[in-house]
C-alpha cells in the first residue's frame, strides 16, 4: 500500500491526514458518504454520484476486486472516493482489478487511513459540505484551497452525463418498446427492462417530447442522474408534453423529482441525503415496509403535490421524505429509492413488473 500522505479539507477548515490511493493531485467535491456494506464497485461507477467526493461507511472496501460485468456505467463519475481501509490482495473468481488499479485506470484520487466514522458524524451533523482531496502540502495552499472549495458548485449534471447519441437494444420475441430517457442511467435499469421482455431505445436527456411520440413507444423509463433537478428546465418542459399525451412512464430516483416538478410540485435538498442500501420506505396502499437501496441529495416536498393530480404513495420511515408518487392525470408513477438495486436489497424489483402491467393495459 502507498505510504504517500494525503488529505481531506472540508469547507469548515477541518482537516483529515491519510494515506493516498488511486491517482495523485488535487480533487475539489461535494463530500457525501453512503452506508453500503457491499456494491462499492456498484456506487463507483453510479453516474448519481456526478461531482462528489464519496466516503463509504462500512470500513473495509475493495476485499473482492473489481470486475467489468457489475459496472453501472462505463466510468466513474465521482471526483474522489475515501474509505477507512481498502484491500490490497481481493479475493474473487470474478476478481479483474484491484480497487486501487480500478481508481488509477478511472484517474480518481483516492485516501485512506482516515477516521471515516467521525468523518461521517460531520456530515450528518453539519449537512453535506464541499470539501477537497489532495496529496500536497495541505497546510501550505489552505486559504488557497478553502476559497476554491467555497466556490465550487455541481452544475450541468446531466448533461455532462448523458448518452450523446441514440442506443437500441433488442431481445427476441419483444412484448414492449420502451424509450429510456438518460438522466445518468444505471445499467441495472436497462438489465431489467430487457429481461421483462422489452425492446429499449436509450435517447439523451435533452430528447424532445416529439422526437420520444415519433418512436412510438408503450412506454417511457425516466433514469435516475446527478445534481439539483430544477436545473433541468429543458427536460421538464419535455415531460409536461408525454404527460399531456397520456404516456405511460415510470420514473426512479431524478426521474421522480422531474416528473413531480413538472406536475407543479416542489423539490428540495437534504441534510445529509440517502445514500445505502438499508433505508426502509412504507408503501402507503399496503402498509408494508420494504428495505431499499437509495442514492440521492434531493427529495420531493409531498405536500406541494396537488392532489387533483396525484398522490403520495410512498414514503421514508426515517425522515417521513417522500418515496413515491402516483399520478392521476396520466399513467405514471414514480418512486425516490432504486428497485433495480445491485448489489441489493431488490426488495421492490416488482415495481418494473408494474410498469409491464400499465403498459400492457394502455395497450389494451
Amino acid at each position: 500500500m502507498s505510504e504517500q500522505k494525503a488529505y481531506l479539507l472540508l469547507a469548515n477548515g477541518q482537516v483529515f491526514e491519510g494515506k493516498s490511493f488511486g491517482v495523485t493531485g488535487t480533487t475539489i467535491g461535494e463530500v457525501v458518504f453512503a452506508t453500503g456494506m457491499t456494491g462499492y464497485q456498484e456506487t463507483l461507477t453510479d453516474p448519481s454520484y456526478y461531482g462528489q467526493i464519496a466516503v463509504q461507511t462500512f470500513p473495509l472496501n475493495g476485499n473482492y476486486g473489481t470486475n467489468s460485468d457489475d459496472f453501472e456505467s462505463p466510468q466513474c463519475w465521482m471526483k474522489g472516493y475515501i474509505v477507512r481501509e481498502w484491500c490490497e490482495v481481493p479475493s474473487n473468481f470474478r476478481c479483474e482489478k484491484t480497487i486501487d488499479e480500478f481508481l488509477k485506470e478511472q484517474h480518481v484520487i483516492g485516501l485512506y487511513g482516515v477516521d471515516t466514522r467521525q468523518l461521517t458524524r460531520i456530515i450528518r451533523e453539519c449537512g453535506v459540505m464541499n470539501g477537497a482531496i489532495t496529496t500536497e502540502d495541505v497546510y501550505a495552499k489552505k486559504e488557497e484551497l478553502l476559497a476554491q472549495i467555497q466556490a465550487y458548485e455541481i452544475k450541468d449534471a446531466v448533461k455532462t452525463v448523458t448518452t450523446k447519441e441514440i442506443k437500441r437494444y433488442t431481445v427476441e420475441n419483444p412484448e414492449h418498446e420502451v424509450v429510456m430517457m438518460d438522466f445518468g442511467y444505471k445499467a441495472h435499469i436497462l438489465r431489467h427492462l430487457l429481461n421483462r421482455n422489452c425492446n429499449v431505445t436509450v435517447v439523451p436527456a435533452h430528447t424532445t417530447a416529439e422526437e420520444i411520440l415519433a418512436i412510438n413507444p408503450d412506454g417511457v423509463m425516466l433514469t435516475n442522474g446527478p445534481g439539483n433537478p430544477e436545473e433541468n428546465t429543458e427536460v421538464i418542459e419535455t415531460l409536461k408534453k408525454l404527460i399531456a399525451a397520456k404516456m405511460p412512464m415510470f420514473g426512479i430516483c431524478l426521474g421522480h423529482q422531474l416528473t413531480a416538478l413538472a406536475n407543479g410540485g416542489k423539490t428540495m435538498k437534504l441534510k445529509y441525503g440517502h445514500r445505502g442500501g438499508n433505508q426502509p420506505v412504507k408503501d402507503l396502499n399496503t402498509g408494508r415496509v420494504y428495505v431499499t437501496s437509495q442514492n440521492h441529495g434531493y427529495a420531493v416536498v409531498g405536500d406541494s403535490i396537488n392532489p387533483a393530480v396525484g398522490k403520495m404513495s410512498h414514503w421514508n420511515v426515517n425522515d417521513n421524505t417522500c418515496e413515491g408518487v402516483e399520478y392521476y392525470n396520466a399513467p405514471v408513477y414514480t418512486v425516490q429509492f432504486h428497485p433495480e438495486a445491485c448489489g441489493g436489497p431488490r426488495d421492490t424489483s416488482y415495481l418494473f413488473d408494474r410498469f409491464m402491467t400499465m403498459m400492457r393495459k394502455e395497450g389494451e
